[in-house]
């Protein structure tokens, strides 16, 4: 896989702003097949920067209906990336 398979879009929510704001840390949904290693080198080769620590996170898709009907929105996988001290969250972030 290539770094945009990877990677697939940055999360924005109040909880991730936060974090980027107090700890350094970007929240990314990733694909769920990578690993911390992949998502780490992901991120360094697409934003240019260094990264301390990487998080995991495996989201189970909510059940939700319409009238009588049910259906359920699909799993997926959420990264926390920590970077190291001195660097800068992506300019893309600061503009959502």
């Amino acid at each position: 896989m290539n770094a945009n398979q990877i990677i697939r879009r940055p999360l924005v929510t109040e909880k991730s702003t936060l974090m980027r704001e107090d700890a350094n840390v970007i929240a990314f949904e990733v694909d769920r097949k990578a690993n911390k290693i992949q998502v780490k080198d992901a991120v360094e080769e697409l934003f240019k920067v260094k990264v301390a620590e990487v998080r995991l996170f495996n989201v189970r898709g909510k059940v939700k209906r319409m009238g009588r009907f049910e259906g359920k929105r699909r799993d997926w996988r959420k990264a926390y990336v920590r970077l190291k001290a001195g660097e800068k969250a992506p300019d893309f972030i600061e503009g959502v």
